[in-house]
């Protein structure tokens, strides 16, 4: 989609006079006079995300222990009816999706179950840009399984450092592969990966599919059902605005109900069995028989309500804006900041339709102090490296001025040399 776009500072004003979505901006606590671009690594608290915190708090307060089944929303059924609401954002079926674990234990718990390295499919496929966390449980899971993981786990290499030719990937399903496990985007440049071609290549392959889709849930529609994936999972705390570390989610394809949860936990048991305390382990025929431990009820409150805020929006309207709003960062960038002196690069895909809800602006040579000093503007981005800082204007809470305003900081810390106030090293937090 092609966006006609000014560059004045007057229509940034007429672009969020027409956005259908700026009311949802006064549902979140944003910062005083900060300009939060970092959405994408951890999204606002809403003002209903924290009632939903609080009427937790008040339950435990007068209820104690018998809040587990005499809450308003009874405890122990909380994540089932939390996984309910998010497989409306992600298309899937209401019992396919459940609120458990982290990320990472739920990729393990996941690569567990689907990774059975049998004659000669003894391979998973994976990409060398992937989140270092993802690799860290891949070749956990194949060292478990007595393989070496130097042999055993494939990495798609990329051509330049920033994107995945999804040909190639192709290319690398061979009848070695057991397993694919791939990011929906990738984290450092944004690239949103085509799902479906990919689910459907692999399958006619006989091959296996799961994705992390931490950077892409709740920011681009998903159908997971419509294209037959086998598993994903993703995490609340970015574009779903569920808390800082709060619980994830895992989606597992009805049709896997049956295969056994390699790792087992009590809260994964039938619930109408669990506290029969028996010994055989006879789990859940939904994606609830794959939780492991009891849910921390704190974390997973101010995930409900902001599913909410995410339903109440729409998913494409969502995407819509997301498209739109970035698209009108990179044009700023290309107008503002593209030539001497500044020398910015954009390093997402320019295409709305690839990439996923952030900009990677690049800067060959000062991108660490130019971050640093951005925080000292008023400006809380990002930084990854190399060289990459990563802008994320959130469809629910960020406005099109605050994009204008972020390029015009950026001009001023080139243009003052600001950036020569700080050091090169990174912080050890970025």
């Amino acid at each position: 989609m092609n966006y006609e776009f000014e560059s004045n500072e007057e229509f940034s004003e007429k672009l969020d006079n027409e956005d259908i979505l700026s009311e949802f901006r006064n549902k979140f606590y944003v910062p005083n006079n900060i300009i939060y671009m970092d959405g994408n690594s951890l999204g606002l608290l809403s003002k209903d995300a924290e009632n939903s915190i609080n009427r937790i708090i008040k339950e435990w307060k007068q209820n104690a222990i018998t809040g587990w089944m005499t809450g308003d929303k009874p405890w122990f059924y909380l994540p089932e009816e939390i996984g309910k609401k998010c497989a409306q954002i992600v298309g899937a079926s209401e019992n396919e999706v459940i609120l458990t674990g982290s990320t990472t234990v739920n990729i393990h718990s996941m690569i567990s179950t689907f990774y059975n390295p049998q004659g000669n499919r003894t391979k998973i496929l994976a990409d060398e840009l992937n989140f270092p966390s993802d690799i860290y449980a891949l070749k956990g899971q194949i060292l478990i399984k007595g393989l070496d993981p130097e042999k055993e786990l494939i990495l798609i290499k990329s051509d330049n450092g920033r994107y995945l030719n999804e040909n190639k990937i192709v290319e690398s399903m061979t009848d070695e592969i057991a397993l694919i496990f791939l990011p929906s985007v990738l984290f450092r440049s944004g690239q949103l990966l085509d799902m479906q071609y990919l689910i459907n290549e692999a399958h006619k392959r006989g091959i296996l599919i799961g994705f992390d889709c931490c950077h892409s849930a709740g920011v681009i529609p998903h159908e997971f059902n419509k294209w037959d994936l086998d598993f994903a999972v993703f995490c609340s705390y970015k574009y779903m605005n569920g808390g800082p570390g709060s619980t994830a989610f895992l989606y597992i394809n009805k049709k896997h109900f049956d295969k056994k949860p390699v790792l087992s936990g009590w809260f994964g048991c039938d619930k109408n069995k669990q506290f029969n305390m028996d010994i055989e382990f006879k789990h859940a025929r939904n994606a609830g028989g794959w939780q492991i431990s009891t849910q921390g009820l704190l974390s997973a409150a101010p995930v409900e309500s902001a599913l909410d805020i995410i339903l109440e929006a729409g998913m494409n309207n969502i995407r819509e804006k997301s498209k739109k709003i970035t698209s009108y960062l990179t044009y700023l960038v290309d107008v503002f900041l593209s030539k001497e002196p500044y020398n910015f690069k954009i390093g997402t895909p320019i295409d709305p339709e690839k990439r996923s809800g952030h900009i990677s602006i690049e800067h060959e040579k000062e991108a660490v102090r130019i971050g640093k000093a951005m925080l000292d503007n008023k400006i809380i981005p990002d930084f990854r490296p190399p060289n990459i800082i990563r802008i994320a204007p959130i469809p629910l809470y960020n406005t099109y001025h605050e994009v204008w305003e972020v390029v015009q900081i950026l001009k001023k810390i080139i243009d003052l040399k600001e950036y020569k106030n700080y050091s090169k090293g990174r912080e050890i937090v970025s």
